[in-house]
């Protein structure tokens, strides 16, 4: 099979290879997907860039990427045979694995190859296994949101894009940040606040009539600590997925205590076993009612990664990049 790797650390040009590798198979437990189109997130380039805090090389070769989707095409011991030909879509395909979705060929417990309904396309299944399940995780993970108040900042970012819709189809009044008129029309909020301009809390105040959100799905904790404190209303909940600003923001404890405010940092690749297929369910169920909408930024095929590495590092695109297969 063909195959995206790399051996070492560093730019995208300089380490990634296309190359050719024996084809997997299938160990008990496990499935073959003949990939279809892979999924490229901030984690992964910033894994292969070496960004993580004391990052080493954990494997001799690594296969990127763990988003991804495809077909089902042959199964190990244990996995039921109908599975042959499904249609599926693929949650932590290199996390804590050397072989990723950058491949003709995944082999991966069966679990994590979710089936993809007809109506959605593998370019935009190979945006679920990251983004739109911590979306889905952020906004749920503490129960129903009917009739809640959400800010959901970032919303033209990749997590922040599906946050936005999956709030208001929880029936929840959604407020989000953005940068532009540009990126609030693709985020898709009927509400926003454009943070270059205008003062977060204070517009998000005048919106609410002073009685800011019950929720918060956060894109960066840091920066926006101070004006989310201002917003959350007492025993309201955070929800943050990354602190790029600062990796080790210091935290304003007694602010967030005498609110009794529930801190939630969150990352995807740990959920539990019951909140994934709990996530899977209420995605397969807005799926199949066509009511989800997805930002697929195509970049070409596997020989073209080193150029969708770097649209990914560069933070400009508005969606989720894929290479077709």
């Amino acid at each position: 099979m063909k195959a995206i790797t790399y051996r070492n650390f560093g730019p995208a040009e300089d380490v990634l290879e296309l190359i050719d590798m024996p084809d997997p198979e299938a160990g008990p437990g496990e499935v073959v997907v003949q990939v279809k189109a892979t999924g490229i997130n901030p984690s992964d380039v910033k894994l292969r860039g070496g960004a993580r805090p004391g990052a080493v090389m954990q494997y001799p070769i690594v296969i990127p990427h763990s988003d991804g989707a495809g077909v089902i095409v042959s199964v190990g011991p244990d996995v039921d045979p109908s599975r042959i030909g499904e249609r599926v879509w693929i949650w932590n395909g290199q996390w804590q694995r050397a072989f990723g979705t950058g491949a003709e060929f995944i082999a991966l417990p069966a679990e994590q190859a979710v089936n993809l309904p007809e109506s959605t396309s593998f370019a935009e299944g190979a945006c679920f296994g990251i983004p739109a399940m911590t979306a889905w995780y952020s906004l749920y993970s503490d129960g129903p949101i009917v009739g809640k108040t959400i800010l959901v900042t970032g919303g033209a970012g990749t997590v922040g894009r599906y946050a936005c819709q999956m709030a208001a189809l929880g029936g929840a009044r959604v407020i989000t940040t953005v940068s532009s008129q540009e990126k609030a029309a693709h985020s898709g909020a009927a509400e926003f606040v454009n943070y270059r301009t205008q003062n977060v809390a204070e517009t998000v105040f005048d919106m609410t009539n002073g009685t800011g959100v019950d929720r918060i799905v956060e894109v960066d904790f840091a920066a926006n600590q101070d004006a989310s404190l201002a917003l959350i209303r007492p025993g309201g909940t955070i929800a943050s997925y990354s602190s790029a600003s600062e990796m080790r923001p210091e935290l304003d404890f007694y602010g967030f205590m005498f609110k009794n405010i529930h801190l939630h940092m969150l990352i995807v690749y740990q959920l539990d076993a019951d909140a994934r297929r709990r996530g899977e369910a209420q995605l397969r169920e807005w799926l199949e009612q066509g009511v989800l909408n997805h930002a697929v930024v195509p970049a070409g095929e596997l020989a073209d990664a080193a150029t969708a590495h770097r649209m990914v590092e560069a933070g400009e695109k508005m969606g989720t990049v894929v290479l077709e297969v």
